[in-house]
C-alpha cells in the first residue's frame, strides 16, 4: 500500500519543504484553501477532456495537497480548527475530481454504467474517510485500508495519463467500497477485544 510503504519517505521530504514554506509566513490554513482550489482547476480540466493534462495536474495537485501539515508542523501552528478544514476540504477536493470526470462522462456520451460508477466512487471514496473518522471518534484508531487517499489520487493520475477514465471508474467505484467493508470488519474485530483492565496495585 503507497500510503504505508512510502509514508516515512515522503513525510521526510515534505517536512523539509514545509521548513522552505514555512519562511514565508504563509499559513498552513491558506495553503489547504489554495489546495482546494488548485483542485477545481483540475477539475475543469478533466471536464474539458484534456486527461493527460489533468493526470499530470491531479499528482501535482495531490502533492500540494500534503504541504499544508507539513508548513503547520515545521512551523509549530498544528491546530484543530486547521486540521478540520483540511479533512473537510480534502473530501470536497476529491469529489470535484470525481464530478469532473462525471461532466466528462456525460459530454462524451459514455452511457449509464459510467455514470453509476462515478456515483460508486464518490460515495465509496466520502465513506472511506468516514469510516475512518466514526472509528476514530468511538476509540479506535484505523488507518489499515487498501485504498487509502494516496492510493485513490495516484490510480486516478494514472489512468487519466493513460487516457483510461473508465479504468479509474471502475477501479475506484470497486475498491473504495471493498476498503469501507475492510475497515468495517477491523472496526469488528477491534470491538471484540476484550477491553483491558486497571491493574490491581495490591499485586505489584
Amino acid at each position: 500500500m503507497i500510503s504505508s510503504l512510502l509514508a516515512d519517505q515522503v513525510r521526510a521530504r515534505l517536512h523539509r519543504v514545509g521548513q522552505l514554506v514555512a519562511r514565508t509566513q504563509l499559513s498552513p490554513n491558506w495553503l489547504t484553501v489554495l489546495g482546494f482550489l488548485l483542485h477545481l482547476g483540475v477539475a475543469f480540466v478533466i471536464a474539458s477532456g484534456n486527461l493527460r493534462l489533468a493526470g499530470a495536474l491531479t499528482l501535482l495537485a495531490g502533492a500540494f495537497d500534503a504541504l499544508d501539515g507539513a508548513v503547520a508542523r515545521a512551523s509549530q501552528r498544528v491546530t484543530r480548527f486547521g486540521g478540520f478544514l483540511d479533512s473537510t476540504l480534502d473530501r470536497y477536493s476529491e469529489a470535484l475530481l470525481l464530478g469532473g470526470l462525471l461532466v466528462y462522462v456525460l459530454r462524451a456520451e459514455l452511457g449509464v454504467i459510467p455514470v453509476l460508477l462515478s456515483y460508486a466512487a464518490v460515495v465509496g471514496s466520502l465513506m472511506v474517510s468516514y469510516a475512518r473518522a466514526r472509528a476514530e471518534a468511538a476509540g479506535v484508531r484505523l488507518t489499515a485500508g487498501v485504498f487509502a487517499r494516496p492510493e485513490r489520487v495516484v490510480i486516478l493520475a494514472l489512468c487519466l495519463l493513460l487516457d483510461r477514465p473508465i479504468w479509474a471508474l471502475w477501479l475506484l467505484a470497486l475498491a473504495t467500497n471493498l476498503t469501507v467493508l475492510q475497515r468495517a470488519y477491523l472496526m469488528w474485530r477491534a470491538c471484540r477485544l476484550p477491553e483491558r483492565q486497571p491493574s490491581d496495585p495490591a499485586q505489584g
